[in-house]
């Protein structure tokens, strides 16, 4: 009997439990709880500055002597270097040119090592000081086409030429003579190979030789002496191996006048190079008896040689008429040096205070300069090391870190002390 009355007490139990968990009449379910808020955004890394393209002039103890030369190549030496160049082609490869007509690809590190990348020793003529194998470019699409540009003298005069490489090696059977003109004497060469900004091949050439440049050839455009020339190679046109580029000063000219001259008026510019923040081409003009000059060429200017030598009259040595003529950017005079050797302006990381400082050199004296020249023109030029190097030629690796070459047989990079 009493098990009969539990139930209906769980039951009213179960009722009244089950009501007073309901919701009172008008009230709403609690909301669930907000979701935290979201972590705020990672911060961006800082990037590195990039360089000024004109930064400020450095003060003079920055810079003055504050630099050396170290061997870039240890165990590794070399037959008259006179050209050091890199291919574009993330190889890593330094190729060395020497006068008589060998090209090395060398691969720098610790243990450094070279291997010949084109031998044309059978067709070089390197008989006189200023002859031989004197420059080298790449295509700026030298990874996919394997072509590439050499300055020569031969028994006849001056040979551009393209050869191809596959692999690690040229074909010397692959050359295509692209152009070619006589020399009427030893010296004066040039020799200096470049391509631009706008994918034209540049080409320096010297007025001819002889003292005083007794042809006349820098002030007569009818001759390609005295020059530095720019032609399309990726093209051909009117019968030659290359086309006339449309803007060149002289294209379609009535006059006679050679279209291939982009600026004229200089005696010898052993080494141009281009600056390519900025597209300036600065060019070394190796002087007469006074003055050593460095240019900023300009398309279509007329650099007056063999009017002036530098600032200087040289014909006549007084009063000369430099009316239309460009003056140097730089100039320095004899005994000072006595044959500027052109270099490039560094871009590189490893030489800060060196940052847009265009280096050159003297083959006589050994002595590296760094010139600054800012947007309007102004200058500051400052000795960075005092060598006692024969300094052929300047080049810069993959990383636009600066070398230099000598007549002792060495590869040597520039550092700060």
């Amino acid at each position: 009997m009493k098990r009969m009355q539990i139930r209906p007490l769980i039951a009213l139990a179960l009722i009244f439990l089950l009501s007073g968990c309901a919701p009172e009449s008008g009230s709403t379910p609690e909301e669930p709880p907000a979701e935290p808020p979201p972590p705020p955004p990672a911060e961006e890394p800082l990037r590195p500055q990039e360089p000024e393209i004109y930064p400020p002039f450095p003060e003079a103890e920055q810079v003055r002597e504050r630099y050396a030369v170290i061997d870039a190549l240890p165990g590794l030496s070399f037959v008259r270097p006179l050209d050091i160049q890199q291919a574009g082609d993330d190889s890593g490869r330094l190729f060395v040119v020497e006068q008589g007509g060998l090209i090395h690809a060398v691969r720098p590190g610790q243990e450094p090592d070279k291997a010949v990348f084109l031998d044309i020793r059978d067709r070089i003529d390197d008989s006189g000081n200023e002859m031989g194998l004197l420059g080298l470019a790449f295509h700026p699409a030298f990874s996919q086409n394997g072509r590439f540009y050499v300055n020569y003298t031969d028994g006849e005069g001056t040979v551009v030429a393209r050869f191809r490489a596959s692999g690690d090696q040229a074909d010397p059977d692959s050359e295509e003579r692209i152009l070619t003109f006589a020399q009427p004497f030893s010296n004066h060469n040039g020799g200096q190979l470049a391509f631009g900004p706008d994918g034209f091949l540049y080409i320096a050439t010297g007025d001819g030789g002889g003292s005083g440049d007794p042809l006349g050839h820098s002030q007569n455009r009818e001759t390609l002496h005295g020059n530095i020339l720019r032609i399309d190679v990726n093209r051909r046109g009117n019968g030659r191996a290359y086309a006339i580029p449309p803007d060149n000063p002289f294209a379609g000219n009535q006059e006679g006048f050679r279209e291939e001259i982009y600026a004229w008026g200089l005696r010898n510019p052993w080494r141009f190079s281009f600056d390519p923040p900025t597209g300036r081409l600065f060019a070394a003009d190796v002087g007469q008896n006074a003055v050593e000059e460095i240019n900023l060429i300009e398309k279509g200017g007329n650099y007056g040689w063999n009017i002036m030598e530098g600032t200087l009259c040289y014909r006549p040595p007084q009063g000369c008429d430099s009316t239309g003529l460009e003056l140097p950017v730089h100039e320095y005079l004899h005994p000072v040096g006595r044959s500027v050797t052109g270099g490039y302006v560094y871009r590189g990381t490893a030489l800060d205070h060196l940052q847009g400082a265009y280096v050159y050199g003297d083959f006589i004296t050994g002595l590296v300069w760094g010139l600054w020249v800012d947007e309007e023109g102004n200058t500051a030029n400052h000795l960075l090391v005092d060598t006692d190097l024969r300094i052929s030629s300047f080049g810069l690796d993959e990383n636009a870190e600066l070398y230099l070459s000598a007549f002792d047989g060495r590869i040597y990079r520039l550092v700060r002390r």
